[in-house]
Parts: structure tokens; C-alpha cells; sequence
């Protein structure tokens, strides 16, 4: 049993969105995707930290979702900022019960436990900056503090992961309020995504104040599911 991350599928089996924009890195990806998720077991979770598909509704990505569904293993999802298929917790739910859909639960104001003293923290974050940021951007922000908080809260005493979509640390950005939660609650480790292009090269990764930062946009690990916990 091992637990892996992976962001920014953008999936679009319904959809002609194509991902080339970003460079001959998206060539052919959704069969690298799938070759990447075949290295793993049954018994294995994977975390996908946003952007999964470029349907504009669940019926619109309802493929995508079966291709997901098909990956070995379990998978918990979190919003991302293109995924404007989302709805209410308890609709993708209905929704994904309705279509045979088993393997993927919903990471939304909560945390799964993994294991017997980890937990599987986190929400979609925001970037934000007070001084360049309008009041919508605080807005959301301070909601996705609350999301953050309550899934911190909800894990209790155990180890905590954390997986975002925009990643809290980036160049010489620092989201201190994400930041702030990390060193109140523990946290030992942070999965984000959202980075692509030319933009990667601003990628942090490692240690910083006490936790350790992981990029997992899908074109950043050659779309490959990464190893947080547990043996390959």
C-alpha cells in the first residue's frame, strides 16, 4: 500500500482542448498518463491535485472519470482552477455513484486517514498577495483558508499531507497565510500543481520552514504518479 500524487491531467476525452500549447512535453499524454498509472496496485492511492478535466459539466467529463476509475487503485480528488465541471460534494457523489463509478472519493472540508498515523489533508489554495490582490481574491482566499483548516482539523494527531492545486511556495512568492496553517497544524509535506511551460522553471522544491514542498503537475513528473508514502 503506497501513496502517490499527480496534478493537471487535463483530460479531455469529450472536449477538443489540446495541450500542445504547453510545448511537445503534452505530446500523446493521456497515453503517457495511462501508462504512468499502470506501474501501480490495487491497493495503492493516488492524490490528483486539480485540473483533471476540461469537460464543462460532470456529464461532459463523465469519460474522463471512467478513464480515472480505471486507474489501479484508489483516487482522491481536490479542485483545480479548470475544473468547471465541479459541483456540490454530494451531486459528484450521486453522480459518480449513478455511472459505476467506485474508485474516487473527494477530498472537500475533510481529510482521509492513511494508514495507521498519516492523513490526507488539503483543498484547491489560491495565489494571493495583499498588495497587488482585489477583494474577490481575498475572498476566495480567506474561503479556502477555512477549507484548509477544517480538513488540518480533521486529521487530528496524525501525520499530516497536504495536496493544493496552487502551490504555496513558488519563485520568490510565499503564500504566508497557507504557510501559517502548515506551521500551526504540523504539516509535514505539501503536493501542488497548477505550474506549466515556461513557467516550471520557478518550480521550489524542498524543505521550507519545517515542510517539505513537492510539484506534481503531470508534464513537471513526465506523468507519472509520484511516490509520497510507502515502496514502489
Amino acid at each position: 500500500m503506497s501513496l502517490y500524487a499527480i496534478g493537471d491531467l487535463h483530460l479531455s476525452s469529450s472536449v477538443n482542448k489540446p495541450m500542445d500549447v504547453f510545448g511537445s512535453a503534452w505530446e500523446n499524454y493521456t497515453s503517457r498518463i495511462i501508462e504512468g498509472f499502470s506501474t501501480l496496485g490495487e491497493n495503492d492511492t493516488t492524490v490528483l491535485c486539480g485540473d483533471l478535466s476540461w469537460g464543462m459539466d460532470l456529464a461532459q467529463s463523465l469519460d474522463d472519470f471512467k478513464l480515472i476509475d480505471s486507474f489501479p487503485g484508489k483516487k482522491i480528488i481536490l479542485k483545480g482552477n479548470h475544473d468547471y465541471w465541479w459541483n456540490t460534494v454530494s451531486k459528484m457523489k450521486g453522480f459518480f455513484e449513478s455511472n459505476g463509478i467506485t474508485s474516487i472519493d473527494i477530498l472537500n472540508n475533510n481529510c482521509f486517514e492513511y494508514g495507521e498515523s498519516a492523513a490526507v489533508c488539503g483543498t484547491r489554495g489560491w495565489f494571493y498577495e495583499e498588495e497587488t490582490g482585489s477583494e474577490h481574491d481575498k475572498k476566495i482566499m480567506n474561503r479556502e483558508l477555512m477549507r484548509l483548516e477544517a480538513s488540518l482539523k480533521a486529521a487530528g494527531d496524525r501525520e499530516k499531507y497536504v495536496f493544493l492545486h496552487y502551490p504555496p511556495k513558488f519563485g520568490s512568492y510565499a503564500c504566508v497565510e497557507i504557510l501559517e496553517l502548515f506551521r500551526k497544524y504540523g504539516v509535514k509535506c505539501c503536493c501542488a500543481g497548477h505550474i506549466h511551460g515556461k513557467s516550471l522553471k520557478y518550480v521550489f522544491e524542498g524543505e521550507y520552514d519545517g515542510v517539505y514542498h513537492k510539484m506534481v503537475s503531470a508534464d513537471y513528473v513526465s506523468f507519472q504518479p509520484q511516490l509520497i508514502l510507502g515502496s514502489a
